[in-house]
């Protein structure tokens, strides 16, 4: 007799549960000696830890979480092969907030400035959740910097949510409406509900992307496995893997299958 598997934690709720061990991640970390470094782009600081030798990877981590702390199971097998670049976005991880509603186009932004500056050369890209979306974003915008990608759980669009995903957001949105001092998770609410735009990513922009990318999800994802394909689908040069029984946190619920394929996927000329 199999057990059902038990039921996936949803985006929002992955969210506070980093935001949580980022918390408790700082007193731990914050000694002054380690792989962080700090780098001003945009007119502000932003934070990102480099680990390992070899090709450069670029690990763009999920909403509310950090590179450290969304590729926490994948950095021992990565840094065996690549040098990894690890940014945390604007008002998440250790990277200081700024004013104003967060914006793909902004951490976009703040990427590509981020490698225009430290120069690395193409890199492969590794993309979870808000991550994959930045990933396609910035590959579709300035594929000189790119070689392949990697992305899970992206959507295109709040429509790409599955309905309690969005339910659930309609409401928490609802519930901070007014609110003087919005949080952190308020403003990740927002963003998620409205974003990404057309403008940013669409089928048509990733029609145009001529690089080699593995679309990945849960089969229990946050983002319906239609609009994962929709995906899979509108990219020239993709590759789809559907991971059975799982949630939206893939990396962190299955390392042992998500880190030899993507390795085998990089390795690839």
């Amino acid at each position: 007799m199999s057990l059902p598997p038990p039921s996936a934690p949803s985006r929002r709720t992955l969210a506070l549960l980093a935001a949580a061990a980022l918390a408790l991640g700082w007193l731990l970390l914050d000694t002054g000696v380690g792989p962080g470094r700090w780098i001003e782009v945009n007119g502000h600081e932003l934070y990102y830890e480099t680990r390992g030798y070899g090709p450069p990877l670029l690990l763009l981590h999920g909403g509310g979480d950090s590179g450290a702390g969304s590729f926490s199971r994948q950095f021992d097998d990565f840094t065996a092969a690549h040098r990894l670049i690890a940014p945390d976005q604007i008002g998440q991880g250790r990277t200081p907030d700024v004013p104003g509603p967060l914006s793909y186009t902004a951490m976009m932004n703040d990427t590509i400035a981020l490698l225009d500056q430290l120069r690395p050369g193409p890199v492969d890209v590794v993309g979870y959740s808000d991550g994959g979306i930045l990933a396609l974003m910035l590959a579709v915008r300035r594929p000189d910097l790119v070689r392949r990608l990697v992305v899970s759980g992206a959507n295109l669009s709040p429509d790409g949510l599955t309905a309690k995903e969005l339910a659930e957001l309609r409401t928490a949105v609802a519930r901070a409406r007014g609110r003087s001092d919005p949080t952190l998770g308020d403003r990740l609410n927002t963003l998620w509900l409205h974003s990404p735009t057309p403008e940013e990513i669409s089928p048509a922009l990733l029609a145009g992307l001529d690089k080699p990318v593995l679309v990945m999800s849960g089969d229990r994802d946050a983002i319906t496995l239609e609009h994962t394909l929709a995906i899979y689908r509108a990219l020239p040069k993709a590759e789809l893997c559907i991971l059975p029984g799982t949630g939206h946190g893939t990396f962190g619920a299955r390392p042992q299958w998500v880190n030899p394929i993507i390795l085998d996927f990089l390795g690839r000329s």
